[in-house]
């Protein structure tokens, strides 16, 4: 259990380069202002004829940091969404069948472009983005955000944590399909390395797992540069495929996928579970918001990323007009013979820059649920000391890794792969779709009808997709599933285990005065010396405290009570940090506020104490920390149900001893050990 933290009482995406480019930007609250840290130039102390100069020399330096912050999105947001034109026209015009015509083939060009306007550009990149949780963005970030409006939201908070637990269970298809659809790129120039395409995507998924704990910081600047390359490709490409048939641009028209949809019949629908492969890493762009800004997002989706997914994909549907055969990956036809081993290999980095994005936006993710209390403590270590987004989770990392590779062994191609792909992602943006209603209430203060209205028809656009691609469940679509109802279930059980763990605590809470009093009625021994409680108690005497005085008989002549108490924002301004109150003589109170994406450490407590005319050495105190076994309650006392009980019981066992999350010096820690009986 989570001895130490608690949550507010108010309350029920990523990557190495993130975090070096989040040192040039601090979001800035839902005005979308930029602070470019490392970009603003000191013009204090200058002289009046020297302002001019100052300001020209700022300005100059804020486009620099500003333009380092849309190359950077180009490598981590991007990633996703940017290699979906290796599979996606490919498996739309298989399921279309072995016959499609010039309709077809339009209709399918028009849906794909009007999908990336409608749920990427309209729905994320110009609404989404305008909601943030004091900067950052994503579905948790935002469930947090509505969270704070009322203390009770079991409907939001269901909603918020099945859309993080349905990433995950994506996160493991991505990587996978990517590497797959960018290998078999080679059977065009190279017929004979078919039987090579599976083996090498597994050696390149397991050395990119493999290489996870040691950090990319270093490769990581690379990213942005890479993918500027890729855009720039395949815009190229798009253009080369449009010249040979330019009457393609007619199916940039909605007329042609309003024409499809309404003729197609049941086959026009079942198309649109394949359609969505376009769109699905749109959800990266909100998650992202918080690393590099909304405006460098913004540009980098509107100058790269848009028009070269738009001309690529319309150059893929010119050559199919012209004849180019549909069984072969449509988007290496685009590209000249001899250049084809080049193409491939950039494909590769792509994919595997993309695949770079989802690992570390799951671990980033799994930090942003522990922190908020629904998942146990997890060994998060900082692989790089230039920003909060460069961590490693060992366990998530794992797990990932064995159902990536096993994805990639049981499906063995990207076009089976791609069955099982986007039914989770859908129905992200569907659970998105209602969380954007309430902050546009809320948040945005919307009349309920203009919220409504707008909510209304992005829920039929995801209903649509949400309900194609359900028709995929038997071709594999459950896989993500069944992960997401795992982890959701996993999830729920602990945040139930660890309420009545509190309950159960709280049944022998005693004030501080009632307590001191009896210390010194009963004459408690009080030698010279600091003690350190980890204590979720936040105006009482720690349940730890009573204990280890009732068994040791003797309490440290100074006491620091000590909680940490996650916000529901992602960081906590300096100022508001800490909180000292001074109990009685020599017993301090420190409630320690961290937000749900920030490292935690007492490192700053002195500092904090100083503040408050209190000296403390840390490296002579002793911290007191609970070591608790959960044990099956009798009579009364079982409060939970056995299988929820056993399931809690063993993540409790397994996760990460605080000692170690918050790096406590091991001869100075003494562990106190009860049984909780649930």
């Amino acid at each position: 259990m989570s001895f130490g933290f608690v949550m507010n009482p108010n309350q029920e995406s990523r990557l190495p380069a993130k975090a070096a480019h989040a040192k040039l930007r601090r979001a800035n609250d839902a005005r979308g202002e930029l602070l470019m840290d490392e970009a603003v130039s000191e013009t204090q102390g200058t002289t009046i004829a020297d302002a001019p100069k100052a300001e020209k020399t700022e300005e100059g330096a804020n486009k620099q940091g500003f333009a380092a912050l849309t190359l950077g999105a180009l490598g981590i947001v991007f990633g996703d969404i940017g290699t979906s034109p290796l599979y996606t026209l490919k498996t739309v015009l298989s399921d279309a069948g072995d016959h499609a015509d010039q309709t077809v083939h339009l209709g399918a060009l028009s849906l794909i472009v009007w999908t990336l306007i409608v749920v990427t550009t309209l729905k994320y990149v110009l609404l989404a983005m305008r909601i943030d949780n004091d900067g950052e963005g994503g579905i948790l970030a935002l469930m947090s955000l509505i969270g704070m409006k009322r203390e009770s939201r079991p409907l939001i908070i269901a909603a918020g944590l099945f859309g993080a637990a349905l990433i995950y269970g994506d996160g493991t298809i991505t990587p996978a399909i990517s590497v797959l659809s960018a290998l078999e790129g080679l059977h065009t120039a190279i017929p004979s390395f078919d039987a090579y395409v599976l083996p090498a995507t597994v050696v390149i998924l397991g050395l990119l797992f493999l290489l996870q704990p040691f950090g990319t910081a270093t490769i990581g600047r690379l990213f942005g540069p890479v993918m500027a390359s890729w855009f720039l490709v395949i815009a190229l490409l798009g253009i080369w495929g449009i010249a040979q048939n330019p009457s393609v641009l007619v199916g940039l028209s909605p007329t042609h996928a309003i024409t499809y949809l309404a003729h197609g019949g049941f086959t026009g629908f079942a198309l649109l579970g394949s359609v969505f492969l376009c769109v699905t890493g749109a959800e990266a762009l909100y998650a992202d918001m918080g690393h590099f800004g909304r405006k460098p997002i913004w540009a980098g989706w509107f100058i790269a990323v848009f028009p070269a997914l738009i001309l690529n994909y319309a150059g893929q549907t010119a050559i199919v007009m012209k004849g180019a055969p549909t069984k072969d990956n449509i988007f290496f036809q685009l590209c000249p013979h001899m250049l084809l081993v080049p193409l491939v290999l950039l494909a590769t980095t792509a994919t595997i820059i993309a695949s770079q994005s989802i690992i570390t936006g799951a671990f980033s993710m799994t930090r942003q649920a522990i922190q908020l209390g629904w998942l146990p403590r997890l060994m998060i270590r900082q692989t790089s000391d230039e920003g909060y987004g460069q961590i490693y989770v060992a366990p998530v990392n794992w797990l990932l890794m064995l159902a990536t590779i096993g994805l990639a062994l049981a499906f063995k191609k990207s076009d089976n792969l791609s069955a099982a792909y986007g039914m989770a992602v859908s129905t992200t943006m569907l659970l998105t779709t209602l969380l954007l209603f309430n902050a546009m209430r809320e948040v945005m203060r919307w009349p309920i009808a203009v919220a409504g209205i707008v909510a209304a028809f992005f829920f039929i656009v995801d209903l649509g997709f949400f309900g194609s691609n359900l028709l995929k469940i038997p071709e594999g679509g459950w896989v993500p599933l069944a992960l997401a109802v795992m982890i959701y279930t996993l999830m729920r059980i602990w945040h139930r285990g660890i309420t009545a763990v509190h309950a159960r605590l709280g049944e022998t809470i005693q004030s501080i005065d009632t307590f001191f009093d009896g210390i010194e009625r009963d004459g408690i021994a009080r030698p010279e010396g600091t003690a350190v409680f980890l204590s979720r108690a936040r105006s009482e005497t720690p349940p730890l405290m009573i204990w280890h005085v009732r068994q040791n008989r003797c309490l440290y002549a100074d006491v620091l009570i000590v909680t940490i108490q996650t916000a529901l924002v992602p960081r906590v301004a300096p100022g508001k940090r800490y909180k000292v109150i001074q109990e009685r003589e020599n017993v301090w109170r420190v409630v320690i506020n961290s937000g749900f994406m920030e490292h935690l450490s007492l490192e700053a407590l002195p500092h904090a104490l100083k503040a408050e005319g209190h000296d403390v050495d840390l490296c002579k105190v002793v911290y007191y920390v609970a070591h608790e076994t959960i044990v099956r309650g009798r009579g009364d006392k079982r409060v939970l149900p056995r299988w929820v009980e056993k399931i809690f019981a063993l993540m409790e066992r397994n996760q990460a001893h605080l000692t170690d999350v918050l790096n406590l010096p091991s001869e100075q820690v003494v562990e106190i050990g009860r049984h909780i009986e649930l």
